[in-house]
């Protein structure tokens, strides 16, 4: 018996005659683990888009990125990414710290493909992993529950131009962004802050 859909997400499906298209992609498509060729998908990508919720539901979207290989696929149940200086809101970290539920979505502009992961998220230490990722702040750990490919007709072409130079590498000192030595935000930054030293 199909477990994927929600009641709402089933009367929208009755209205637009879709129950026995979404039932099949459920069983041909959705699945629990991830496999080899899922993996290998994922350890290429450089971004992708995570979405959690608070504990009221509200939602939501932020964009992951780093160099190829930045999300690490532990097992065929368990995948692993950093949580790098940001603003310091933490939005999405605090959305998952006290509701788990989180999406995956990941684009492949180049090849017109992308993949959803769905779980749910732990914080963890930054040297839970090894090798440690540079500079990480603390690892986000995601149980898989669901993991499946969605079609590709709407993904526009697009090509990388160059990835960004912020992503911090253990052969180079990651450069400080320009905002933090603005005003409004050089007088507030946490003591510990690269930023509050001299300008390299």
């Amino acid at each position: 018996m199909p477990t994927l859909y929600t009641d709402s997400q089933r009367r929208l499906q009755k209205k637009f005659d879709t129950e026995r298209l979404a039932d099949r992609i459920e069983q041909r498509l959705v699945r629990e683990q991830m496999t080899a060729d899922d993996r290998s998908f994922i350890e290429r990508m450089d971004m992708f888009f995570l979405a959690t919720a608070d504990a009221a539901g509200r939602p939501n979207c932020s964009y992951r990125g780093g160099d190829p290989g930045f999300v690490r696929v532990l097992d065929q149940r368990t995948l692993a990414f950093p949580n790098y200086d940001g603003n310091g809101m933490y939005l999405s970290m605090g959305n998952a710290a006290e509701n788990a539920h989180v999406g995956l979505l990941f684009i492949d502009f180049e090849r017109q493909s992308r993949l959803r992961v769905n779980g749910t998220a732990c914080i963890e230490p930054a040297a839970s992993l090894d090798p440690a990722y540079p500079e990480a702040q603390f690892v986000v750990r995601v149980t898989v529950r669901q993991v499946f490919a969605n079609c590709p007709r709407y993904i526009h072409k697009l090509q990388l131009v160059e990835r960004s130079t912020f992503v911090p590498r253990a052969a180079s000192a990651t450069p400080i962004p320009n905002w933090k030595r603005m005003d409004w935000a050089a007088e507030v930054l946490p003591a510990t802050d690269p930023a509050r030293g001299p300008v390299r």
